[in-house]
């Protein structure tokens, strides 16, 4: 019986030497125990593969945590599964011809209180090249980032090179949005693919003590009947 869901992958898929953030060193995924070497610990015709990745926690499509801007902040581990998972979708689609800034004026009238706020930017498609982190990415504003807080978002989202403007050492939407509790996710991409709402999110990672950011498998479900409408 097939389900009445579709389940669509929205993050980036990480593999050895990939760069996310020019400066920063690629993963290193290696063998740390291969099959040939398990044979040696297990019965005839049983074999394991165990493997190791050494890389920096941003990597590929992450989340960051309030412990990623503040010592105080809530880190990974304790982050609530309910601010992480099975959320309510709204997309907010910046056209590409608009300006670089998201303002307010992008999602005011919406109703956000508890949902994941996911920005499509379409700047994924620059992913792995040059022109990804050359400086010129969408990014959203401080303003932008006090009405997300004030309609009450769950978690917010964006498939650009960052959610800030990268062009000074200021921060604003990850300082406000992380003093209020709400989880950012970076790097996302395929948003084309979801509908501007009326979907599930989930944006979780994995559960590690004093840590503020790290990888996650980030997709949307989405029921049939609501693909049969768009």
């Amino acid at each position: 019986m097939k389900p009445d869901y579709e389940i669509i992958d929205v993050c980036h898929t990480i593999h050895d030497g990939m760069i996310t953030y020019k400066g920063s060193p690629p993963p290193a995924i290696s063998d740390h125990l291969t099959r040939e070497r398990s044979r040696e610990f297990y019965a005839p015709g049983t074999e394991f593969h165990i493997g190791r990745i050494d890389m920096v926690a941003n990597t590929g499509t992450y989340l960051d945590s309030p412990f990623h801007r503040y010592q105080q902040g809530t880190d990974l581990a304790g982050l609530s599964l309910y601010s992480l998972a099975n959320l309510d979708g709204v997309v907010i689609r910046q056209d590409v011809a608009a300006p670089r800034a998201i303002e307010p004026s992008a999602f005011a009238n919406l109703e956000l209180k508890d949902k994941a706020v996911i920005f499509h930017t379409g700047w994924d498609v620059r992913w792995r090249t040059e022109a990804y982190s050359d400086g010129t990415h969408p990014f959203i504003t401080a303003e932008a980032a006090e009405l997300l807080v004030a309609k009450g978002a769950a978690l917010v989202g964006i498939d650009s090179y960052n959610i800030d403007n990268t062009a000074t050492g200021e921060r604003p939407a990850h300082s406000i949005l992380l003093a209020a509790s709400i989880p950012i996710v970076e790097h996302l991409c395929g948003l084309g693919d979801l509908p501007d709402s009326g979907f599930r999110f989930f944006a979780v990672p994995v559960k590690v003590k004093n840590f503020g950011t790290f990888p996650i498998r980030a997709f949307g479900i989405v029921s049939k009947t609501v693909q049969a409408e768009l």
